[in-house]
């Protein structure tokens, strides 16, 4: 387990573009927890701590492809029928040391071994049985319907590597060689609250000049769809010696200390005193849109990420910058996000500089190609706009006009939470 430098989030310099602050990030982060092994079963969405090499090849034996019969190519006829007499069956699961004579087939099925002598599977569907054996159709490949052991996985071959996130395809994949169990690192360790007098939680009672607590619950989902073991602190008040007492406590034990609001100058927001007197907090100035301020920090070897407090501006800044940080500190190799090109359904003026993320959904044009529709309002606290698209359009610094039919680039939700 690696600790973070003492400013790993340090930085000095003017307005950051969106894809320097990533880069930063995969620099100066490192794994900060450690690993644990756990039954496959339980290692779905767990992020590997160990490449993982077969020690068999798969499948381990050549096999049929499919129910039907095998023969050797070279005694077909090139064209018309070629009768063949019939030197048994061989069911899957059976070892088979059989060899094929020359002018012969056999009954298998599939998954069942090949015998030594056959090259080539006809399917059952395309020949013809006879009372004195089968009728091959022509026109078969050499080979055809033949799986060749270790054509999957070879053995010795590294089939999984350290920071893989495990999917289903990766869990059954390390079944195929036989394993039970892997070794994972340990969730990320987040302390998660909020701060404001104004604040209230889901079922409290709302009083006039108040308002319900979306971000936390909003920032808590997407840690746990992360992953993450998630320690709720609630709502703390606007004081100061409370928010820097929770910060000191909860930097003892925890891996990730976050907040979403309470950040910028103003006399009531104390969670930047309190961490710069615990540690040090640095603003960084992204020209992003929406997404002003991001405050980043360290208590001791604790990162601190401090979102902003427009719940739009909260869930866009975390899947694009908290995501991959919080995928680094917990080991994952694989950080970014896929997108992908959609044509833009509308069209936009964008200020110079600056890159913007568009709440859209998406539709099938004319010609039934993708199309991004953007959201009609724009404002960062219309949440209601997260749960009505389907994704963000990322549209760069430089761009300036966005017209019908442009191609951008697209993020769908279910890539970044």
């Amino acid at each position: 387990m690696a600790q973070l430098s003492d400013d790993c989030f340090a930085f000095g310099g003017e307005l950051m573009k969106s894809d320097e602050a990533l880069a930063l990030l995969g620099e100066r982060l490192n794994v900060v927890v450690g690993t644990e092994k756990v039954p496959l079963q339980a290692a779905t969405g767990r992020i590997l701590a160990e490449d993982i090499v077969s020690a068999l090849p798969v499948p381990p034996h050549d096999n049929a492809a499919v129910d039907g019969y095998a023969v050797r190519y070279t005694d077909l006829a090139p064209e018309g029928e070629t009768p063949l007499p019939l030197a048994g069956r061989i069911p899957a699961g059976e070892r088979e040391e059989r060899r094929l004579s020359k002018g012969q087939a056999i009954r298998i099925f599939t998954g069942a071994p090949m015998p030594a002598g056959a090259d080539t599977v006809l399917m059952q569907e395309d020949c013809r049985e006879t009372a004195d054996g089968v009728v091959i159709p022509p026109g078969i490949k050499s080979g055809a319907n033949r799986r060749f052991a270790g054509e999957d996985i070879a053995a010795g071959e590294t089939i999984l590597k350290t920071g893989s996130r495990l999917r289903p395809q990766e869990i059954g994949l390390a079944a195929s060689i036989g394993r039970t169990s892997l070794l994972v690192y340990k969730p990320v360790h987040v302390a998660l609250f909020s701060t404001g007098d104004e604040v209230r939680d889901a079922g409290d009672d709302l009083p006039p000049g108040c308002i319900y607590d979306a971000n936390r619950y909003s920032v808590g989902a997407a840690l746990d769809r992360l992953g993450c073991d998630v320690n709720d602190l609630g709502i703390l008040p606007d004081t100061y010696s409370v928010i820097r007492e929770t910060l000191s406590r909860a930097a003892e034990d925890h891996d990730l200390i976050m907040t979403s609001g309470g950040v910028s100058t103003g006399e009531e927001d104390h969670i930047r005193a309190a961490v710069e007197s615990l540690g040090s907090i640095h603003f960084w100035r992204l020209a992003i849109r929406p997404g002003r301020p991001l405050a980043l920090g360290q208590i001791g070897p604790v990162p601190f990420v401090g979102l902003p407090g427009n719940p739009v501006a909260v869930l866009v800044t975390f899947m694009r910058f908290a995501r991959p940080a919080i995928l680094r500190l917990g080991g994952c190799n694989r950080t970014e996000p896929d997108s992908f090109q959609v044509r833009a359904g509308f069209e936009l003026r964008k200020k110079l500089g600056r890159r913007e993320w568009l709440r859209v959904r998406i539709d099938r044009d004319d010609d039934g190609a993708p199309v991004a529709r953007k959201f009609p309002r724009d404002g960062a606290g219309i949440l209601t706009s997260m749960v009505q698209s389907d994704g963000l359009v990322e549209l760069p610094e430089e761009l300036t006009e966005l017209a019908p039919g442009t191609m951008v680039d697209y993020l769908p939700f279910s890539e970044i939470v």
